[in-house]
């Protein structure tokens, strides 16, 4: 039986496999035929069609992507200014505390020593508070980006009658993909297109 054969019978029996199975078996299948075969009509004449992403690349090279971008770049400042006049607060209270701790008598040495350590939980909670902020801030920012790059996605998918779209990049599970395959520029059009 020929590998063409083998991948069109795959292909018409997906339907027959439950949903959660035909991804895993539609990317092992293109996998497997990108380790076989280096060829990119390899996946076409399986019958299966697949696109690749590059995300980072998307983030980075569109308009959208940039105002995402730029709101976490500006929220982050915010708190980072707000941390640095707290600690600025911090460091004065100790140089003072150390400049003034020979004169100081014992009883009011140990009171300015107490509001020193107060101060300093309180500035620990602060930046933890503030560091949660920051995760929540990018995760609600970058899951919003995410959606409009998949709604994007799934257009240009549909238009180039793909079945799957894979994420390559650092940190994906992608090894290889061949460059014909790579659908990120036709994203990035789409994207900045849609943001006019």
């Amino acid at each position: 039986m020929k590998l063409k054969e083998v991948g069109q019978g795959a292909v018409r029996r997906l339907s027959k496999v439950p949903s959660s199975c035909t991804i895993g078996l539609v990317i092992g299948l293109a996998l497997s035929g990108c380790a076989t075969n280096s060829s990119p009509q390899l996946s076409s004449q399986s019958g299966v069609r697949i696109g690749v992403i590059n995300p980072q690349r998307v983030l980075n090279e569109t308009e959208a992507g940039q105002k995402a971008k730029e709101e976490l770049t500006t929220f982050t400042d915010n708190r980072r200014a707000l941390v640095e006049l707290e600690e600025k607060e911090l460091k004065r209270m100790e140089g003072d505390l150390l400049k003034q701790a020979s004169v100081l008598s014992a009883n009011a040495k140990r009171g300015r020593e107490e509001r020193f350590r107060r101060r300093m939980i309180e500035y620990q909670q602060k930046v933890n508070e503030m560091n949660r902020e920051v995760q929540v801030k990018q995760k609600e920012v970058l899951e919003k980006f995410r959606s409009k790059v998949a709604e994007v996605v799934a257009e240009v998918a549909r238009e180039n009658g793909l079945l799957v779209v894979i994420e390559k990049g650092l940190g994906s599970p992608t090894v290889y993909s061949d460059s014909s395959l790579d659908m990120t520029a036709q994203v990035i059009t789409e994207l900045n297109r849609g943001a006019r």
